[in-house]
């Protein structure tokens, strides 16, 4: 509570002076303290009440609207401008978390201890590190966004002090960088199997050209949502290039487009797909993924993912030559230091081949 007081002084000349003083305390403790000095009491007692009139009223505007945090993540869940945007892994994050025993804490009350406990209990029930860190960015970035969007306080900022540790406990962390690329021993049944599955489907339904997608995104190392996405308007003829839009880029989510260049046998493949929709792949890329899956498994090829076809086709590129600025212009990474670390799984047996070119 805010009060005040005046004491009276005089100069050395002997004037009086009407020095105010306005103080703040919460719990015994001082918690604001300033003075101004005044050559008459009433303009001192005048200051007085007005500060005071404004501390009291500063605290009242600092008490905010708090929430369960399982409230909180159900607002944004039902925010449809904020769900459309966000990503798959994310939603599904959101989701779990409002099932969890961390959506009961009060969202200005979370605590060091609370996320402790969140991750050791993910831990327990067979949670990665990876996984688990999935866990503690998103309820942060969901917790960031409640005071602008919902005017309710939430205490983001104790995840600054919670990550570190949660580190040094060894309960989130990285997901292992993946060094996975198909051998052309599995791209050989991969095509196979894939080709089967074309001639198993019932005719006159829309037929996926598994072997053209599988192909053309392996020589554009374009990811299976952007080689659905591409339209004929889009593909220069001249220069062999297409333009991608709304690239993936942790910086920018939208307007993120780039020219990439159709390089190998990948603008052929293009130009033989029939012109019957205003995309080149006219295909849900769920289900390219999906077929892919099935005929994987079916093979008993372990541990490939659709992904790291993109991986493939980089790292290729590499070992054909190209600098990693030159493969960023396909890729579309930004920061070289991921393409180079992260995308690229160089055969060291190729090296033969580079060296006899």
């Amino acid at each position: 509570m805010a009060s005040f007081t005046i004491e009276k002084r005089k100069t050395s000349a002997g004037e009086p002076r009407y020095k105010c003083i306005v103080r703040e305390k919460s719990k015994g403790k001082i918690i604001h303290n300033e003075s101004k000095t005044f050559r008459k009491n009433q303009l001192a007692e005048s200051w007085g009440k007005k500060r005071v009139g404004e501390l009291e009223a500063s605290r009242v505007t600092e008490i905010k609207n708090t929430v369960t945090l399982g409230t909180l993540l159900n607002m944004y869940f039902e925010n449809h401008d904020l769900w459309e945007r966000t990503g798959r892994t994310k939603q599904y994050v959101i989701k779990m978390l409002i099932d969890c025993d961390i959506a009961k804490v009060t969202s200005n009350e979370l605590k060091v201890s609370d996320l402790i406990e969140h991750c050791t209990n993910r831990r327990d029930a067979g949670a990665g590190p990876a996984t688990i860190y999935h866990d503690v960015a998103y309820l942060r970035s969901v917790m960031k966004e409640a005071y602008p969007v919902w005017n309710i306080d939430a205490n983001y900022k104790i995840f600054e002090d919670a990550v570190p540790v949660l580190i040094k406990m060894g309960l989130v962390g990285k997901s292992q960088r993946r060094t996975r690329r198909p051998t052309e021993s599995e791209l050989d049944k991969l095509r196979n199997g894939l080709e089967t599955r074309i001639e198993n489907r019932k005719s006159g339904m829309a037929q996926i050209p598994y072997l053209d997608i599988l192909d053309f995104s392996i020589l554009t190392c374009m990811r299976v949502g952007e080689v659905c996405k591409i339209t004929w308007a889009d593909l220069n003829d001249a220069h062999k290039t297409v333009i991608v839009r709304d690239r993936k880029d942790p910086r920018k989510k939208e307007g993120n487009h780039m020219i990439v260049p159709l390089l190998g046998g990948s603008f052929d493949i293009a130009n033989r797909q029939p012109n019957v929709d205003d995309r080149i792949f006219p295909f849900n890329p769920r289900s390219v993924t999906a077929g892919f899956q099935r005929v994987r498994n079916d093979l008993g090829i372990e541990d490939l993912r659709y992904h790291d076809l993109r991986r493939e086709g980089a790292s290729r590129l590499f070992e054909k030559g190209y600098s990693i600025e030159e493969v960023a212009q396909v890729t579309g990474h930004r920061n070289l230091n991921v393409l180079w670390q992260v995308y690229t799984q160089l055969f060291p047996h190729k090296l033969h081949d580079k060296y006899l070119e």
